[in-house]
């Protein structure tokens, strides 16, 4: 081997003499740049069990004579490690993050920075490109289609929410309250009356207000319009309100009433149904009524002029349909109670109620 020294074999040792054991010199000492400290792991440590290879090298006479010992060999001379050695030592701070190869690699993937025009003929073909195969005329009428499912379509309902028998101290009377509307999910036509009287006398009230709804959120409808009185003092207003859907499900609404005589006065209401079975529903109601003046002509006091709660029990027998029974209690209040004192009247009234909820 090239670099490697061969010595020529000793003569053979009697068989009653063991060969004395050589020292091994010691290796050199490695560049401070490549010396590294090689840690020998403890398994390795176990003299492994005695083989026939092992009990050969016991006996080394038998092997000497047909193989030549190979004594005074220096691995630390061999110069296949050499040449790596000098070759680190002599590059102790390379710095590969400097090599050109990463640079040229970054500036291949690099994208072109300028976007590439469209060609000419592009803005040359018609708006939408369905009317250059099936025709504007009738890609029009497909879209209008499309714009009425999704949105557009106009729907109709009349809902009946009190249809009412009051029985209480004194005339039993009835009493309703109910609203028709026809538009879309923005616009609407909204008609609503509510009234109340006594059997065998006249209504007490009665009023119908056409109104004109705008959706400003997906939960409430802005709504101005017009409102007329037909019993007693007969009164026009100007209406101006919102209803929709409060949170935690309350049905809510809030008007502000100017009469034509310059009277302003509002009402708000709100009610909650409470499922307690999938038909089975109960219903807290309340309602309020305000005035910003005393108006004697219509017994109604400045402030808080009338307030009503109930509770009612209705069962649907179909959606559409719900008869229900309740309580219901009424109180005058401020000035509109010293009102009906003075027409002999009570300002609180107390009534069970039987009546029905229907929609169509």
């Amino acid at each position: 081997m090239h670099g490697m020294t061969m010595p020529m074999p000793a003569p053979s040792p009697s068989a009653t003499s063991k060969p004395k054991a050589k020292s091994r010199p010691k290796p050199k000492a490695l560049a401070p740049a490549t010396a590294r400290r090689v840690a020998t792991p403890s398994h390795h440590t176990a003299r492994p069990k005695s083989s026939p290879s092992a009990a050969a090298r016991q006996n080394p006479s038998a092997d000497q004579q047909t193989i030549p010992k190979m004594t005074g060999m220096e691995h630390s001379q061999m110069k296949h490690h050499g040449a790596a050695d000098e070759a680190a030592a002599k590059m102790p701070d390379m710095d590969h993050s400097a090599m050109g190869h990463m640079q040229r690699m970054g500036n291949h993937a690099e994208a072109p920075t300028e976007p590439t025009p469209p060609p000419p003929e592009a803005g040359t073909g018609p708006a939408r490109a369905a009317d250059s195969i099936w025709g504007a005329e009738a890609m029009r009428a497909s879209r209008e289609q499309l714009r009425s499912e999704n949105g557009g379509q106009t729907f109709a309902k009349v809902l009946i929410d009190r249809l009412e028998y009051k029985a209480h101290e004194g005339k039993d009377g009835y009493a309703w309250e109910g609203q028709a509307w026809y538009g879309g999910d923005i616009d609407k036509l909204v008609v609503r009356s509510e009234g109340e009287g006594t059997f065998g006398g006249k209504a007490e009230r009665a009023e119908v207000q056409a109104l004109w709804g705008h959706a400003i959120g997906p939960w409430f409808d802005l709504q101005a319009g017009a409102r007329h009185d037909f019993v007693g003092p007969t009164r026009t207003y100007a209406v101006v309100g919102v209803q929709g859907l409060a949170p935690y499900q309350f049905e809510t609404s809030a008007q502000a009433f100017l009469s034509t005589k310059g009277e302003l006065t509002a009402r708000i209401e709100g009610e909650l149904d409470q499922r307690i079975t999938q038909r089975l529903i109960l219903q807290p109601r309340a309602e309020l009524n305000l005035a910003a003046q005393d108006i004697p002509e219509l017994g109604i006091g400045a402030g808080l002029d009338r307030a009503e709660v109930g509770l009612r029990l209705r069962y649907e027998f179909a959606r559409e349909f719900a008869p229900y029974v309740g309580i219901a209690q009424e109180w005058k209040v401020g000035g509109s109670a010293d009102y009906a004192h003075a027409r002999g009247d009570s300002a609180s009234t107390t009534s069970l109620v039987i009546g029905l909820r229907a929609w169509f």
